[in-house]
């Protein structure tokens, strides 16, 4: 239970009715639809947000697209200024930013703080792109006297499509590097936490990037649509769900644009006899249960090899107990709610269906109440032992704090397991052995792979990784694969007579 006595102060108690950022301006949409943006812990409505327009969307299109070849022209270390005035800005507004995540999407603070430093971490990456970007050539390449080369070229407006569990973070894994390599960029953040990008935006329009580089627009599938109808729009990135993930794609694709869609994810941990469960328990609590198991490289299976599985049980179970859940404002809370109501409800509705399959409910989160926040989308951590390899709970993404684990004898059967799944986001294995190590990298069909750690999040400066149901496209976030994905290669062959 929560201590109120703890609690940080709120930035603000209701933020009013958040805005677009076109041509350079925060303005208010015109759209008589909107919804309402909730305090997951308190069920208090702080903000509304806009469903844009099409007209809406099309201004920041226009905008983006009338800058662009100004932009382009622009040289890339003069580029990367407004990107390094806005790295400084966001170290002078770290904690606040970090509070308003907290506020709207219901993640503990420390949680907070670690995804508004990975935003930061990626703006850097993108400040570097005068190297980042640079081609390639060889003399005599083709044949004596004849020079081979190749450079990189923005391609126009891009935009983005992000998720509710990371308000501040996702959007920087792409625009950052979409403008650094002369791009110009449209955001259009959840509607389930917009509250932070408009902080986010106001923070750069002092950063003093030309009207038009980056702008945002906020609202739901009809704002999407007309993104992902705009011919002028070169290319759409997404993080969420399967289904919309794959919606998207095929609709962007269809239209000739450029996709990378980053989708959902049912992530094994494989825990071997050989394990340090002293090191490894906590870091597989941390992994299925930190942010309420709400991120796409969350654990979600633990699978027990050979003998020695009670006692990894007895200590998951006994440390899942222990877990402090409350407001995460509360600097002591170390999982805090669901982040909405209907995803609320969707996660009871896993749990309702895995206790009625053929799984052991060994503790149960359902009916779980937060003192002082009886109105919260509390979930407490939950774990099921024995289960079917086949139950819903082993096969369906449930994006709450679910474990599920399931015993097998050998490391063959646990790759197996793995494999079968139809998501391949992430896998992690717990053990001694650098043999079973390499095994489990070698052959587990994963984007992600952790050797004795639950979430291999990568660093800016390494792609976002994954397979099969988890990722649509070719090319994907961060790292290089960013840079290509938002440029394109032109290959130039001289010859001087």
């Amino acid at each position: 239970m929560s201590d109120n006595t703890t609690l940080l102060p709120v930035v603000k108690e209701h933020y009013g009715r958040v805005r677009n950022y076109i041509d350079g301006e925060l303005v208010q949409s015109d759209s008589p639809r909107e919804g309402e943006v909730t305090n997951p812990a308190t069920a208090e409505v702080i903000a509304t947000v806009p469903m844009s327009t099409k007209e809406e969307v099309t201004a920041a299109v226009d905008a983006a697209q009338d800058i662009f070849e100004e932009w382009r022209e622009t040289p890339p270390n003069i580029r990367v200024q407004p990107l390094c005035r806005l790295k400084a800005l966001f170290e002078k507004n770290y904690e606040e930013l970090a509070r308003i995540v907290t506020q709207e999407h219901g993640k503990v603070i420390d949680e907070a703080r670690g995804s508004v430093r990975r935003m930061v971490d990626n703006l850097e990456f993108a400040c570097g792109i005068p190297t980042l970007m640079m081609g390639e050539n060889l003399e005599d390449g083709a044949a004596p006297g004849i020079d081979e080369e190749y450079i990189r070229q923005p391609l126009g407006v891009f935009a983005a499509v992000a998720p509710f569990n990371f308000p501040a973070m996702v959007p920087f894994w792409f625009w950052p590097q979409a403008v650094a390599c002369g791009n110009t960029f449209v955001v259009k953040p959840s509607e389930q936490v917009p509250v932070t990008q408009d902080r986010i935006f106001e923070i750069i329009d002092e950063a003093g990037f030309p009207p038009g580089v980056i702008n945002m627009v906020h609202g739901d599938k009809e704002t999407v649509d007309a993104l992902l109808d705009d011919e002028r729009v070169q290319g759409i990135s997404f993080v969420g769900s399967t289904p919309v993930a794959r919606y998207i794609y095929e609709r962007a694709a269809a239209n000739g644009k450029r996709v990378q869609c980053q989708g959902g994810a049912k992530n094994f941990l494989t825990i071997m006899p050989d394990a340090n469960l002293d090191a490894c328990v906590p870091n597989i609590i941390s992994s299925c249960l930190g942010n309420t198991g709400q991120r796409c490289l969350a654990g979600a299976v633990l699978v027990l090899v050979g003998d020695g599985a009670d006692e990894v049980v007895q200590r998951v179970v006994a440390a899942a107990k222990s877990v402090r859940v409350g407001y995460g404002m509360d600097e002591t809370v170390q999982m805090g709610p669901i982040a909405a109501s209907r995803h609320y409800d969707r996660v009871l509705s896993m749990i309702d269906a895995g206790a009625g399959e053929d799984n052991s409910l060994l503790l149960d989160g359902r009916g779980y109440r937060v003192e002082g926040y009886d109105n919260g989308f509390f979930v407490g951590p939950t774990v099921f032992d024995h289960c079917d390899p086949d139950s819903s709970l082993i096969r369906e993404e449930i994006f709450g704090p679910v474990i599920s684990i399931v015993r097998v004898p050998d490391l063959d059967a646990a790759i197996e397991l793995a494999n079968s799944s139809r998501f391949g986001n992430a896998s992690s294995i717990y053990t001694s052995s650098g043999k079973a190590a390499r095994e489990y990298r070698y052959r587990v069909q994963g984007g992600n792979i952790g050797i004795n750690i639950g979430v291999p999040a990568p660093m800016a400066y390494f792609p976002f990784g994954g397979y099969k149901d988890s990722f649509f496209g070719d090319l994907h976030g961060q790292g290089k694969d960013g840079i290509n994905f938002f440029t394109e290669r032109k290959v130039i062959i001289t010859r001087w007579v």
